[in-house]
């Protein structure tokens, strides 16, 4: 069979040339859609959301002798539709708040009230939030926090003159092993194994930056929550110990080998999104140091619930706690400030100011109080 001669019509110029303008319209064709599915994941305000047109492309269309025959039919690109970032982790149940035209703010659809709903349960390995949280003007909770104070109670070391100025870090945090429950952005539900574990450490800016003291901590919190309430059963063990250089500076201050295990049974209560109240009761089965048996902590947060965005949202914190080695006193801490939550997460940032006063929170110095004011960062994830 002989071969097709090539129409005289169409030369090699030609076939090239139109190649060419194929390859041109296939580029426009892709370059269209991924504009048209960024657009779509734009979270930009509703009227200044990008909207691109449908667009039309003539497909390739081939002749029955293999050759370019000319446009064919002519197909329209499906339009791009608005979508937002995948904030709700559930589908929204029928006549619920969340239509599809719900706008964003500050992260979260404007219609979306109800931080409680609840949501399906399953497991979650590693999730990324907490059911019970720390509590944010808590002395000994796990976090990564630094202070800075001036404290006109007497030094331990030396009673005739003040503290002065201290320097107050904790190195640590909490997080979530096993979740059975929800998995929402904000306040899931369900039942949980935590871990949190932190170090206390008190430097002297005034004496060579001196570690004067470090507590170490370390506990499992069992946690349940549903709805606005949620309770913990925990296990910790918290010992004391006093700095080397405070050690060999003071070789006479006699030292507490302060230690406790304890089991703590706490309970939280949100009477509304910003205002929480807690409280909890422990027991230690191991003392040495001077440690007695129970301890019982109190206190109140208030706090943006929902994400505050760049400009932050003030908070006011106020945490009591009473020990049985104490003859039933100990201390209270009023932290107050500015905050930051993440958009898509509890973490949670703060700079202000701190004030206590009472017992001592560093429990090598448990039988000494403090008087202390001073400014401070803290940070909750």
């Amino acid at each position: 069979m002989r071969p097709m001669p090539t129409p005289p019509s169409v030369t090699s110029e030609a076939r090239r040339a139109i190649r060419r303008d194929d390859a041109t319209r296939i580029a426009a064709a892709v370059f269209l859609t991924l504009a048209a599915w960024i657009a779509g994941l734009s979270p930009a305000p509703a009227d200044q959301r990008f909207s691109a047109p449908a667009e039309t492309l003539p497909p390739l269309s081939l002749s029955p002798d293999d050759f370019y025959g000319g446009p064919g039919e002519v197909q329209n690109l499906p339009p791009p539709r608005p979508q937002g970032p995948v904030l709700l982790d559930g589908a929204c149940a029928p006549d619920s708040c969340c239509p599809d035209g719900c706008g964003p703010h500050g992260g979260y659809p404007d219609c979306f009230d109800d931080l409680w709903a609840p949501r399906p349960w399953s497991w979650h390995l590693l999730p990324n939030n907490l059911i019970y949280t720390s509590y944010l003007a808590g002395p000994k909770e796990s976090r990564i926090g630094s202070s800075w104070y001036q404290d006109t109670a007497p030094d331990p070391f030396e009673p005739s003159i003040n503290n002065g100025w201290l320097w107050d870090t904790t190195l640590g945090g909490r997080a979530s092993i096993l979740r059975y429950g929800s998995d929402p952005v904000l306040h899931p539900q369900g039942f949980e194994v935590q871990i949190e574990g932190a170090a206390f450490v008190r430097l002297d800016p005034a004496d060579d930056r001196d570690l004067r003291s470090a507590d170490y901590r370390f506990g499992v919190p069992l946690v349940y929550g549903i709805g606005r309430w949620q309770t913990k059963l925990a296990y910790y063990h918290n010992s004391a110990h006093l700095g080397d250089e405070a050690m060999l500076k003071n070789p006479t201050f006699p030292r507490v080998n302060y230690v406790r295990d304890c089991f703590v049974w706490g309970n939280s209560y949100y009477l509304l999104d910003w205002l929480r109240l807690y409280g909890e009761v422990g027991y230690a089965f191991f003392n040495a140091g001077g440690s007695q048996p129970w301890e019982f902590q109190a206190g109140t947060e208030l706090i943006q619930a929902r994400p505050t965005g760049s400009r932050g949202a003030p908070f006011l914190a106020i945490n009591g706690m009473s020990r049985q080695e104490l003859d039933w006193g100990g201390n209270v801490c009023v932290q107050t400030g500015w905050a930051w939550r993440g958009q898509r997460s509890e973490k949670l940032f703060r700079i202000g100011f701190e004030y206590l006063y009472g017992s001592d929170p560093q429990y090598e110095f448990v039988f000494y109080n403090q008087n202390r004011a001073g400014i401070g960062m803290w940070y909750d994830f």
